[in-house]
């Protein structure tokens, strides 16, 4: 039978990316971390990791190990959690995915009550606006901004995406308010970063929009700084404008039309059949935070 410690070794050295950084991790030499995986690989008969000088990627064979063995884990956790009648005392780290934007509006604010609540938690948040590999980047979970329907991950909605076509009053007054959705083709539109088609919802059905840009960047905070400043109109989230259009510095441009409502805020994780406590406790708590009608839509 494999070692359990063998399987913690591995799986931190596919969560770190570096045996040395592993090592230093666990408190042992890499010369101990390369020797354990050598030995689970021999026992196993087969190769579980791609060495070169630069990085460590998983085989084929390895991808699919380490996503048992991260079950293997987390249920052993679960367990023991259970067992010790404790399964709100959480400790360890908690390794989260999250887009940029809203991880900074709407998780680092609401991080210390979490954090009080659980001391002995602590929190490694990662923000990126790409999708991430949540398991082979070690990740707990992550917070999706998606449709999430042809997902092969476990997913629980937490609170749904209101996007609305929105400019600036300076931008509506020099150019005038679209009156129909074709008329957005004679205007200056801020299409999202990475080129996707507006998914939109109307009287009619639902239709994509690929809207012409003249601005190009790899920030979706920057399009909210264009069309704030009166750059164009662009398609964003009420979480993202909620103070803007109180305030009255961003109107709704077309209202019969908003974003596909498929589109939704979702924490996803890795399929498993006990879940640590401390992904089901964080989980709860921005679902609760968030609710059906989340803060921002009020």
């Amino acid at each position: 039978m494999t070692n359990l410690g063998d399987l913690e070794v591995f799986s931190r050295v596919i969560a770190t990316g570096s045996m040395s950084t592993a090592a230093r991790a666990l408190g042992l030499s890499p010369a101990v971390v390369s020797k354990r995986i050598k030995r689970l690989e021999d026992r196993l008969g087969t190769r579980l990791l791609q060495r070169t000088t630069r990085q460590i990627s998983l085989t084929e064979a390895g991808q699919g190990f380490y996503e048992r063995v991260v079950a293997v884990l987390a249920g052993i956790e679960d367990a023991e959690a259970y067992a010790s009648g404790r399964s709100s005392e959480v400790r360890g780290t908690l390794k989260i995915s999250a887009p940029t934007s809203f991880g900074r509006l709407h998780i680092a604010p609401h991080l210390k009550s979490f954090m009080d609540a659980h001391p002995e938690l602590a929190i490694h948040l990662v923000l990126s606006d790409e999708f991430t590999d949540i398991v082979g980047g070690g990740f707990d979970l992550a917070i999706r901004i998606a449709d999430l329907s042809d997902s092969s991950l476990v997913a629980r909605r937490l609170a749904p995406v209101r996007r609305i076509l929105c400019a600036s009053p300076g931008y509506i007054a020099e150019h005038g308010m679209p009156q129909t959705i074709d008329d957005l083709k004679k205007h200056r539109c801020l299409p999202a970063h990475n080129y996707d088609a507006w998914r939109l919802e109307g009287p009619h059905g639902a239709l994509n929009l690929r809207p012409d840009g003249m601005l190009v960047t790899n920030s979706s905070e920057v399009i909210r700084e264009a069309v704030i400043s009166g750059l164009g109109i662009a398609l964003r989230s009420t979480w993202d404008i909620g103070p803007e259009l109180k305030s009255g510095k961003l109107v709704q441009v077309l209202p019969a039309y908003e974003g596909s409502r498929n589109v939704s805020l979702s924490a996803v994780y890795p399929s498993r059949q006990f879940l640590p406590a401390k992904v089901r406790l964080f989980i709860d708590y921005l679902a609760e935070l968030y609710g059906p009608v989340p803060y921002w839509e009020r």
